[in-house]
């Protein structure tokens, strides 16, 4: 299947429908693009919805350039051959690792103020997206949730790269995507409307779940 979605909300709707078979989920969101994606698929499936916190670990002369990423409650998962390439190694990126983890722990705050993520353990989990790329940030949410010892998760997201959506088949019990192109370029190019969410709209979607 390879189709643009009108938006987010859609997406995660015809997402809901591949994922009818899983009982009462946590379902965890990537803020911010996720949430919008999660909360159709909760509103259809039932169980909780929250948010999962990631961030890049960006290369420091060009901080775009993703050489890793790391999740609340994880370790820092980088791509080794990529940081070869560029004379790196994870020890030399300690302050950038600090640096994210400040920053995460300050989004954790502002979208969950104080209150913990759900129990994990012996759940069936949906971690959600709005699509794939890399992997990076969806790798490292993985990792974060297994360490939890849930019963099963799922990665679902409406589109994604084909060898990202390969690579993910090994991170997580189940991968559900929609469309891998042949052609795949940016998670945008997927969708008629892909505006930029806030911190405002994540909160309004947890506070309505």
């Amino acid at each position: 299947m390879e189709r643009v979605f009108v938006d987010r909300s859609e997406a995660g709707a015809l997402l809901a429908e591949r994922l009818l078979d899983i009982r009462d989920p946590v379902v965890l969101a990537l803020p911010r693009g996720g949430v919008e994606v999660a909360e159709p698929i909760v509103t259809r499936l039932g169980g909780v919805l929250d948010v999962l916190v990631t961030r890049k670990i960006g290369y420091p002369p060009s901080p775009e350039l993703g050489v890793g990423a790391i999740a609340e409650g994880g370790e820092p998962v980088f791509d080794l051959a990529l940081l070869a390439r560029l004379g790196l190694t994870p020890e030399s990126l300690v302050g950038v690792v600090a640096a994210e983890r400040r920053e995460l722990a300050r989004r954790v705050r502002v979208y969950r103020g104080e209150r913990p993520l759900p129990d994990l353990e012996g759940r069936q989990v949906i971690v959600a997206d709005d699509g794939l790329a890399t992997g990076a940030t969806a790798r490292a949410a993985l990792r974060a949730v297994a360490a939890a010892k849930p019963a099963r998760v799922t990665l679902a997201a409406p589109v994604g790269a084909r060898d990202t959506v390969e690579a993910m088949s090994r991170e997580a019990d189940e991968v559900v995507v929609l469309c891998a192109p042949a052609d795949f370029r940016a998670v945008g190019q997927w969708y008629e409307r892909f505006d930029q969410l806030t911190d405002r709209d994540v909160l309004d979607v947890l506070a309505r779940h």
